[in-house]
């Protein structure tokens, strides 16, 4: 079992006493209240202890004994009961801490991450940058390619139209010129798109990274937060089954305990039944012996009497019919009586 070095202080005036002791490291607390053998353990002991008692039943001190360690035993469920209580009150603080810190580490971990890639996507963006000077680049060697096949062609008619071309050299020297300097600025012009929406595809692009990189974080704490949320549904279903059972097994408790007063009434009631058949029968075995002896008695003294009567009568007889003194005939009598005179009887 799970120790601790705090005691449960108990005095002689106090009342109330706690049977075992919890630990006091929170961490510990919460592994004691989860761990089946532990609570098993904790109860096994508690009713060791608690079955211990031992007192007398005929005197009110024997019978404060039981009364005292069942209020030891209450109070000790008291101590445990509010042991739980501010255990769970601590636990509940806990999830809003744990989101709290995970809402800060996906945030920074986030502005990590695209930190961390940021050379990555800087290399892309360049290299974005580089294929679209590239592409610019053979645009404009196209376009000079073309450039020098029509200034060839040109070449080709003004020499075939040389004396026309004399006549209108002016002319066509200035409309070269300006053609050239139309098809340089169209060029540079092109050249100049070809960047910009390169830069304007790369900026996007990055953009882009960014914004999936968001959002896919984005579903990865939407999923966390689903699991999460999930994980305290359980965890609160876990914690309803839990009061459901407590309250079942108080409820349970407080059966046992009201069929074993109803019991214990019912047996005290029978005993005094018994007790009360018992002194019945004694009492009536009493007056049963009582009525016996007297009976006998009665029998007795009716015997005597019935005897004497007899006796009487045959002194009287020996005195009058046989002539002998009263003496004389109460001494006939003893011997008649004692079987000393043969072939004589009385019958009573």
């Amino acid at each position: 079992m799970y120790t601790s070095t705090k005691e449960i202080a108990v005095s002689e005036e106090k009342t109330e006493v706690a049977l075992i002791t919890l630990p006091t490291v929170p961490a510990e607390l919460e592994a004691a209240f989860i761990d089946d053998k532990f609570i098993d353990d904790l109860i096994k002991s508690i009713r060791t202890k608690a079955s211990s008692v031992v007192g007398d039943l005929d005197t009110v001190k024997g019978r404060k004994v039981y009364i005292s360690m069942a209020a030891d035993v209450r109070s000790t469920k008291v101590m445990i009961d509010a042991a739980g209580k501010d255990l769970v009150a601590e636990m509940k603080k806990r999830p809003a801490m744990v989101d709290a810190s995970r809402r800060k580490v996906r945030e920074a971990l986030d502005d990590l991450a695209i930190e961390i890639r940021k050379p990555v996507t800087d290399w892309e963006a360049e290299q974005d940058r580089i294929a679209a000077e590239k592409a610019a680049e053979e645009e404009r060697q196209r376009i000079a390619a073309e450039e020098k096949a029509a200034a060839e062609a040109l070449a080709l008619r003004v020499e075939a139209d040389h004396e026309i071309a004399l006549l209108m050299n002016d002319k066509f020297d200035r409309d070269a010129a300006d053609a050239k300097a139309e098809a340089e600025r169209q060029r540079i012009a092109h050249e100049e798109e070809i960047k910009r929406q390169a830069a304007e595809q790369a900026r996007i692009d990055a953009e882009e990274n960014i914004k999936r990189e968001r959002e896919e974080s984005a579903q990865r704490e939407a999923a966390l937060k689903f699991k999460a949320e999930q994980e305290e549904q359980a965890k609160i279903e876990v914690q309803q089954a839990a009061e459901r059972e407590k309250k079942e097994a108080a409820e349970k408790v407080e059966r046992d305990k009201k069929e074993a007063q109803e019991r214990a009434e019912r047996e005290k009631q029978e005993a005094i039944a018994e007790e009360q058949r018992k002194q019945q029968e004694a009492e009536q075995r009493r007056v049963a012996e009582e009525k016996r002896l007297k009976d006998e008695a009665d029998k007795r003294a009716a015997d005597v009497a019935h005897r004497k009567t007899i006796g009487t009568a045959v002194v009287n007889a020996l005195t009058v019919h046989a002539g002998l003194t009263r003496e004389q005939a109460i001494e006939t009598l003893k011997a008649l009586m004692d079987n000393k005179i043969p072939h004589t009887s009385i019958q009573y």
